[in-house]
C-alpha cells in the first residue's frame, strides 16, 4: 500500500507541472509554444503511465487479500458448498477431468454438456471474474449491471411519448383526457461469447498464485477486450449494441452534436471552434442527467481536447490536483476506452457525453470451463475455454450526447 500511495503522490504531482504549463500561457493570454506543447505531452503521457501502474498494483493487492481470505476459510475448517467447489475446480484446472472424484465431479457438472468436458464454474469463480472485468472495463463500473438467473431475455420497458403538460384547472375539473403516452419494450438478450487461453504447465504446478486466479485473470481480460469493443461499436446483433452504434433502439441519430476538427484532431479556428462544441453538447443533455454524467473518448482523442482553449482563453481540460480526484473536461470527469472511435474523419463519431447508468448491461451467471488436455502439449501449455452469456445497450436515448467529426476546410 506504500508503494501504491507514493505513486499516487507521483501522478498529482505530475498533473500540477502540466497544470502549471498550462497556466503559464493561460496567464500571458497565449497558446502554449511547441516546445511548452512537447514538455505538457510528456508529462502527461508518464502521468497516465502512472495510472496504468497504480490500477494493477491495486488489482494485484485485491487478488492478494482475496486470496488470503480464501485460505484462511480453508484452514480455519470453516468449509461451505462454495469452498467444496472451489477445491474441485483447481483439481479440474490442474489435472484434468479424470482427476476428479466422484463428489468433486457432481460439484461442477452443469447439465450442458458434460460428456463435452464443460463444466460449471463455481459461484465464487464467477464473482470474481465479473469483479475483474468491473476493473478491466471501465464503463462496467458506471452502467447498470443486470445479472440474470432464470429469465432468459431482460425486457426494459422505455416511455415512447409522454403525456402532454398538466392544464389548470377549475376545483372540480380533472382537465382533458391524454392518451398520447405510449410505452415501448427493448429486449436485453444474453449472448454466448467463448474464450480460449493458454497458461504454461511449469507456471501452473510451480506458482505462488493458485490455478483458478491464473486461469480467471487470463479470462479477465480476454473477456475484457471482447465486451468493452462491445460496448462501443457493438451493432446489437447477437451481442450488445455499443454507444457509438446509431440506432433507433439506443441512441439515435437525433442525440449527435457536430465538433469542429481538421482531419487530425480538433480545431479552433475562424471557420469553427472544436471548444464552443463541446460547450454546447455539455447543454445539450438535461440538466437531470449532469450529476453523473461522464465523456468517453479514445486516448488520441483526449491527447486533442486537452489542448483546446474556449472563447474567453481558458483550456477546457482540468487535472485533478489531489488524490482521488478525476481530471476533468467542462467540469465532466471522462473515460478512455482503446475502442471508442479515433479517427478525426468526416462524419465520424469522437467522442459521447452521457450518464453511464442508462447503459443496461445483462449477464447470465452460469459460466463453464472446459480443459483442453492435449491440444497444446507440443509446446508444454494447457489450454482453457471459457464460455460466458452477456448482452447491453444505451436504454435512454436523451441521457447522451454523442459528438461526431465534422471537416472545417481552412
Amino acid at each position: 500500500m506504500t508503494h501504491i500511495r507514493e505513486l499516487r503522490t507521483k501522478r498529482t504531482q505530475l498533473g500540477a507541472d502540466a497544470r502549471a504549463i498550462m497556466q503559464a500561457a493561460e496567464a500571458e493570454g497565449r497558446n502554449m509554444t511547441p516546445e511548452e506543447e512537447v514538455k505538457f505531452d510528456k508529462l502527461m503521457d508518464e502521468r497516465d503511465g502512472v495510472d496504468r501502474t497504480i490500477e494493477r498494483a491495486e488489482k494485484l493487492a485485491e487478488d492478494e487479500r482475496a486470496e488470503a481470505e480464501r485460505e484462511g476459510l480453508e484452514r480455519g475448517g470453516r468449509t461451505t458448498g462454495d469452498t467444496e467447489a472451489m477445491g474441485a475446480l483447481r483439481a479440474y484446472l490442474l489435472g484434468g477431468r479424470s482427476v476428479l472424484t466422484e463428489r468433486q465431479a457432481r460439484a461442477l457438472v452443469s447439465g450442458n454438456d458434460p460428456e463435452g468436458g464443460y463444466l460449471n464454474a463455481p459461484q465464487q469463480f464467477v464473482k470474481d471474474l465479473l469483479k475483474g472485468l468491473d476493473d478491466a472495463v471501465a464503463l462496467r463500473r458506471f452502467a447498470t449491471v443486470q445479472q440474470l438467473t432464470q429469465a432468459e431475455s431482460l425486457g426494459v420497458p422505455t416511455l415512447d411519448v409522454d403525456l402532454d403538460d398538466a392544464e389548470w384547472t377549475s376545483e372540480l375539473s380533472t382537465g382533458s383526457a391524454d392518451d398520447s403516452m405510449k410505452f415501448g419494450k427493448r429486449e436485453l438478450r444474453p449472448n454466448p461469447a467463448a474464450k480460449r487461453v493458454k497458461v504454461s504447465r511449469k507456471l501452473m504446478r510451480t506458482s505462488v498464485i493458485s490455478p483458478e486466479v491464473l486461469v480467471r485473470q487470463r479470462m479477465e481480460y480476454k473477456f475484457g477486450i471482447t465486451a468493452e469493443k462491445a460496448y462501443m461499436v457493438g451493432d446489437g446483433n447477437k451481442k450488445p449494441l455499443g454507444l457509438f452504434t446509431a440506432s433507433a433502439d439506443g441512441i439515435p441519430v437525433s442525440r449527435d452534436v457536430d465538433v469542429s476538427t481538421s482531419g487530425t484532431g480538433f480545431v479552433n479556428t475562424a471557420n469553427g471552434n472544436a471548444a464552443d462544441d463541446l460547450i454546447t453538447a455539455k447543454y445539450s443533455l438535461k440538466s437531470q442527467y449532469h450529476r453523473n454524467a461522464r465523456w468517453i473518448f479514445h486516448r488520441l482523442m483526449i491527447a486533442s481536447v486537452r489542448k483546446l482553449k474556449d472563447g474567453d482563453g481558458n483550456y477546457i481540460w482540468r487535472a485533478g490536483l489531489t488524490d482521488g480526484e478525476p481530471d476533468k473536461i467542462l467540469d465532466f470527469p471522462f473515460l478512455m476506452s482503446e475502442f471508442a472511435p479515433s479517427t478525426f474523419g468526416d462524419g465520424d463519431y469522437v467522442g459521447l457525453l452521457g450518464d453511464l447508468s442508462y447503459y443496461w448491461i445483462a449477464e447470465a451467471l452460469a459460466f463453464e470451463v472446459q480443459r483442453l488436455n492435449e491440444l497444446y502439449a507440443e509446446q508444454n501449455l494447457v489450454g482453457f475455454i471459457g464460455r460466458m452469456e452477456g448482452d447491453g445497450m444505451p436504454v435512454l436515448g436523451e441521457a447522451f450526447v454523442r459528438l461526431q467529426s465534422n471537416d472545417i476546410v481552412p
